[in-house]
């Protein structure tokens, strides 16, 4: 065994995943396992890290290093209005579908990353409903990227699938191609701390948007997660996932197929 996997085994992974569930309340054991190791591995190769019983030592005594291991952990790569003739469906579509039933709707950002998902979402309600008591939830287990959602401010790059009349409509621009997102879009957002796979779910939620999450979690901690969240969905509630991660089991956990990356709980289940 060479020098550098020395404290690298099987058995000191299954030892780490122990203490980082103890220690954060993260199980990495949802995750995709040579996924997971790999980007772990990487971090402790860029530290000069060999073990990961010294790793866990650095994060519990290094705040920085432990907001970096998060943040690789959950990756964040986000931009408004991603896959944007899958949001061209959402707005003509199933927000009309939806605000037809009731006036107000509340709806989740699942794994919201740094903010582009709601804010999105919440240009959407602003330009289809702006007279409704909207209630959008917005959440992730990286609280790294929830403080970046919460100030709300991004490049142009993350921006590009922006009209110019929105761009100019909900955001400041800040110089250097940076923009910072207008009060009056913050103001239908609740940014919050959640683990998905640990966390309770609300209820009766209209819509859930849980898009490029899941693709790292193991198939067994998926099927749980599905299954929370049909039971978070109203009758009638819709759920838009990513183009990449299809429900292939949809009618096991009782949905009903409505297009492309979009599900709905069925009225009377």
């Amino acid at each position: 065994m060479t020098q550098a996997m020395r404290g690298r085994t099987d058995q000191d992974y299954e030892k780490f995943i122990a203490d980082i569930l103890q220690m954060t309340g993260l199980d990495l054991s949802n995750y995709k396992e040579k996924q997971m190791r790999r980007r772990i591995n990487g971090l402790m190769d860029l530290l000069g890290i060999q073990s990961y019983a010294e790793y866990v030592q650095v994060l519990k005594n290094d705040p920085a290093k432990y907001d970096q291991f998060v943040k690789r952990l959950t990756i964040n790569v986000s931009e408004f209005f991603r896959n944007p003739e899958r949001w061209q469906v959402l707005e003509t579509r199933f927000i009309p579908m939806l605000l037809a039933e009731k006036p107000d709707l509340r709806l989740w950002s699942a794994g919201c990353s740094n903010g582009p998902e709601p804010y999105s979402l919440a240009i959407l309600m602003l330009e289809l409903a702006p007279q409704g008591n909207h209630q959008i939830l917005a959440t992730d287990v990286d609280k790294v990227v929830l403080a970046q959602a919460q100030q709300g401010e991004y490049t142009i790059q993350q921006l590009r699938h922006v009209s110019p009349p929105r761009l100019a409509k909900y955001f400041t621009p800040l110089g250097n191609d940076r923009y910072a997102v207008k009060p009056e879009v913050k103001r239908l957002i609740k940014f919050r701390r959640h683990n998905l796979l640990t966390d309770p779910f609300e209820k009766d939620l209209d819509l859930i948007l849980c898009r490029n999450v899941v693709i790292y979690f193991t198939e067994e901690a998926k099927h749980i997660l599905y299954q929370k969240f049909f039971a978070a969905l109203r009758p009638g509630g819709m759920l838009m996932v990513g183009g990449t991660e299809p429900l292939l089991r949809y009618k096991e956990y009782g949905f009903i197929a409505l297009d492309t990356a979009f599900y709905q709980r069925p009225e009377g289940r």
